[in-house]
């Protein structure tokens, strides 16, 4: 490709870009970061990066971390206020290295998928308080329903083959609401889980074994995995039911009928991705991404902001417990999960840290 085409490219870009040389001083920039900056090409290439970026902004230890690394990395939840305007405004930084001479390519994002996960770090809170809600209707709901139940087996013995539908009728029920308190007590058990090394292709192969066998048989899955990926730090037994309850929802939403139904599980190393976790002393490192997508309707988008808070759900017989149990289980584990809806190609992706051994092996991303 010539420059002039290369510049052509550049330039149409939605997303603002800026070259950055060794010195720090600007280079170049395309037209959307004349826009994002409010500043002309003319007077970007007489200013230093520390010019237009906030005093003391991570945007500028990620060029240093470029050149250190000498590959790309990036940073999410970087706020960036216009020094024009009171605007606040938070973007995600890609920055990677251009050559051999120090200089660096940075791209901003102003809409980001961190704002998604900002989101996703509220879901917590809906789910906890899910805590002492599911360990009281655990004491005084349960213990009832097994009465109810009870009386209706007796009841069952001594009427008719009507009247024993009825009979039947509350039995079923009452083992319906005993199953829905016990998926509640879930969100009530805090008690530490054992979390050590995890290959999660072997916890996507137990789970499309798992969905083959009985809800998604009718369902061609497609694996897109990177086969290099590290273990994730997790626990087993729980990573097990978030991607079942990832993969169910996906199979539901493609429906029984399908023809053409396909669900991808794909997974990918995100080097350089870090975000700001509530607790932490510093940006957590989420390099381990996994995917989960269906060829379903899509997800509506008045119901996308609440869809992982608890009881909410588009199924008749749902108990919208199912994603809010999969954004406490996740964030428990350090990680984040998050909805990217599109007709036909809707994707929940879920992001985990890494393993470390206690030497630490495996720590740097």
């Amino acid at each position: 490709m010539s420059a002039v085409s290369s510049d052509l490219v550049v330039n149409a870009l939605p997303l603002p870009v800026l070259t950055i040389g060794p010195q720090g001083e600007i280079l170049d920039a395309n037209h959307a970061a004349e826009t994002f900056f409010e500043l002309s090409i003319r007077v970007l290439r007489r200013q230093r990066l520390e010019d237009v970026v906030p005093f003391g902004s991570p945007t500028i230890a990620l060029v240093d971390e470029v050149r250190r690394r000498g590959a790309g990395v990036s940073e999410h939840r970087v706020d960036l206020p216009n020094p024009r305007s009171i605007a606040e405004r938070t973007v995600d930084v890609f920055a990677t290295p251009l050559g051999e001479d120090g200089a660096v390519v940075l791209m901003f994002q102003e809409r980001t998928i961190a704002d998604k996960m900002d989101r996703q770090l509220t879901h917590r809170g809906a789910a906890r308080s899910l805590t002492a809600l599911g360990s009281m209707l655990a004491h005084e709901i349960k213990n009832p329903l097994s009465g109810i139940r009870g009386a209706a087996q007796l009841l069952e013995q001594s009427v008719d083959e009507n009247d024993r539908m009825l009979t039947r009728l509350i039995c079923d029920e009452a083992d319906r609401i005993v199953s829905l308190v016990e998926r509640m007590e879930l969100f009530g058990d805090e008690r530490p889980v054992e979390r050590g090394p995890v290959n999660v292709h072997g916890v996507l192969d137990h789970v499309r074994r798992l969905a083959q066998s009985g809800f998604a048989r009718h369902i061609r899955f497609v694996e897109a995995y990177d086969p290099s990926l590290p273990p994730v730090h997790g626990n087993r037994d729980q990573l097990v039911q978030v991607f079942l309850n990832l993969v169910k929802n996906a199979a539901e939403a493609v429906g029984v009928d399908a023809v053409d139904g396909e669900i991808v599980l794909a997974t990918a190393f995100r080097a350089g991705v870090r975000l700001q976790m509530p607790g932490a002393r510093g940006r957590v490192a989420l390099p381990i991404e996994v995917g989960v997508s269906d060829n379903g309707p899509g997800v509506p988008a008045d119901l996308l902001p609440h869809l992982f808070d608890p009881f909410v759900t588009t199924k008749a017989q749902g108990s919208g417990l199912g994603l809010a149990l999969v954004a406490k289980i996740v964030g428990a584990h350090g990680g984040v999960v998050e909805c990217d809806p599109a007709p036909r190609r809707t994707t929940f992706r879920v992001l985990l840290p890494m393993y470390s051994a206690r030497d630490g092996r495996g720590s740097e991303v």
